[in-house]
């Protein structure tokens, strides 16, 4: 059964190709936002905490400061609103969850930057 499902998810769900990356990286997400009849490009900016999942049900989780408040946003990998995903900046962490990124604040919440 899961084979079929497999193989039905590979045939017919359009993957679209977006650059490496993981948690620890500072990423800028666009995606399309539907007002009514008008649509816009809206973008989110902020360091990915984690990956989570596999093939159509993959998502990852990207956390910013807004103010002095933590917004975290969840974004499925094949959402049709998805426009494109820019790295910009690749960060070192030794852990594929950073959910203790959470806590820190100030100086302690940077993460040092891997330069390739």
């Amino acid at each position: 059964m899961e084979s079929l499902v497999k193989f039905v998810q590979d045939e017919f769900v359009t993957r679209k190709e977006f650059p490496e990356f993981s948690a620890g990286d500072t990423i800028t997400v666009y995606y399309e936002i539907r007002e009514g009849e008008k649509v816009r490009t809206q973008f989110f900016r902020g360091v990915v905490i984690q990956r989570r999942g596999s093939g159509t049900s993959e998502t990852f989780t990207i956390r910013k400061m807004s103010g002095t408040i933590g917004v975290e946003r969840i974004f499925p990998v094949n959402l049709p609103a998805l426009q494109k995903i820019e790295v910009n900046k690749r960060g070192k962490v030794r852990r594929a969850r950073i959910y203790y990124f959470r806590g820190l604040t100030g100086k302690k919440a940077r993460i040092k930057e891997v330069r390739r």
